[in-house]
C-alpha cells in the first residue's frame, strides 16, 4: 500500500500544466526563487533586470531588484510597499487592491484562482508544461499571465499587460518551502524616506 500512496502524493511528470498550478498551490506555502526578467516593449526595446523573492502564502512576499538598478516590493498581508532606495521613496498600497488580480496573486494569493481568473491548459513548450490565466477583472492592468511549470513548480512567467509591454520572467535556484523568518516581509521605511499612500 505504501508505494501505491507514495504515487497518489506524486505528481507525474506528465502532469498538464492545470495540474501542477494545482499541486504548486496545494502543497506550497513558502517559495524562494532567483530571477530573471526580460520587458519587451512594442518598438523592439528591451529592459533586462534580476533579483532574488520569497514568497509565504497567502499575501506574503518580498520581491528584490538587484540589477541594474535595486528595487524591492514586499506584501506584508495587508499592504504593499515598494521602496525605490535611488528616489528614497516609498509607495504603500492597500494590499487587497494591488494583489487582487495582479500577477502576483497567481503564486501568493489565495487557493481558489478561478475566482478571479479564467484558467486555459496551454500544452509543452520548452520543457515545461504552461497554463493561460486570464483576468475577469478587465481594469486588472494586464491582459494576460502564462505560467511554466516542471514538476508543479513555476518556472517561468509571461506577462502581457495593457500598455502592449511582454514581460518574461523565468526563475532559477529554487527552493519550496524552506523556513522563512517572518520580519522577512515587515517593511519599515527607512528614515528619511517620503512615503506617499497610493490607497
Amino acid at each position: 500500500m505504501r508505494p501505491l500512496l507514495l504515487l497518489l502524493l506524486t505528481l507525474p511528470a506528465f502532469a498538464g500544466g492545470l495540474e501542477q498550478l494545482k499541486g504548486f498551490l496545494s502543497q506550497t506555502q513558502a517559495f524562494t526563487a532567483s530571477f530573471q526578467q526580460t520587458v519587451s516593449q512594442k518598438s523592439g526595446k528591451q529592459q533586462q533586470a534580476s533579483g532574488t523573492m520569497a514568497i509565504q502564502r497567502p499575501g506574503r512576499f518580498d520581491w528584490n531588484y538587484v540589477k541594474p538598478y535595486e528595487q524591492r516590493v514586499v506584501g506584508d498581508g495587508k499592504q504593499l510597499w515598494i521602496y525605490d532606495p535611488d528616489l528614497n521613496q516609498v509607495t504603500r498600497k492597500r494590499l487587497d487592491q494591488a494583489l487582487g488580480d495582479s500577477p502576483a496573486a497567481l503564486l501568493a494569493g489565495s487557493n481558489d484562482l478561478e475566482k478571479s481568473y479564467k484558467l486555459t491548459d496551454m500544452g509543452s513548450r520548452d520543457g515545461l508544461e504552461w497554463i493561460e490565466a486570464t483576468p475577469k477583472n478587465r481594469d486588472s492592468g494586464f491582459e494576460k499571465v502564462r505560467m511554466g511549470f516542471k514538476d508543479a513548480q513555476p518556472m517561468a512567467m509571461e506577462l502581457a499587460d495593457s500598455f502592449g509591454q511582454t514581460t518574461l520572467i523565468r526563475f532559477s535556484n529554487i527552493s519550496r518551502n524552506p523556513k522563512l523568518d517572518a520580519s522577512r516581509f515587515n517593511f519599515v521605511p527607512p528614515k528619511g524616506a517620503d512615503v506617499v499612500a497610493a490607497d
